[in-house]
């Protein structure tokens, strides 16, 4: 987005990312706070599985790129941030991620330190 972009937010409720073959490309901004993080971890997972398949077959999906802004009190609530950043590693600049921590007393590991805000 840039500034004064039109963007759409939606908060709770059932949701999905379903995008249909010949979709125009979305980004998306994923953001999630503790165990919110559930569903969009499986909308994460669903979108590595679309770009392999993308990239393994030539599929007719167009996808645009995911970011996720995850918050927890410290590092070890973050869940699933082992496979987060497996996610990014497979699939760099198509899949990133921001961790923010608001109360991590301990030394934060050298793994996720360049993806931690608020230290």
């Amino acid at each position: 987005c840039t500034l004064d972009s039109e963007v759409a937010l939606r908060v709770g409720g059932d949701f999905f990312f379903d995008p249909q073959p010949g979709d125009s490309p979305v980004n998306l901004v994923l953001i999630a706070g503790g165990v919110g993080i559930n569903p969009l971890f499986s909308i994460l997972l669903h979108i590595a599985d679309l770009h392999g398949y993308q990239e393994g077959k030539g599929n007719r999906h167009k996808l645009g790129t995911a970011k996720l802004y995850y918050s927890a009190k410290n590092t070890s609530e973050l869940l699933f941030k082992k496979n987060i950043l497996g996610l990014m590693k497979a699939f760099p600049g198509k899949i990133t991620c921001c961790f923010h921590v608001t109360q991590q007393r301990s030394q934060i590991c050298k793994e996720l330190q360049p993806h931690i805000k608020g230290k």
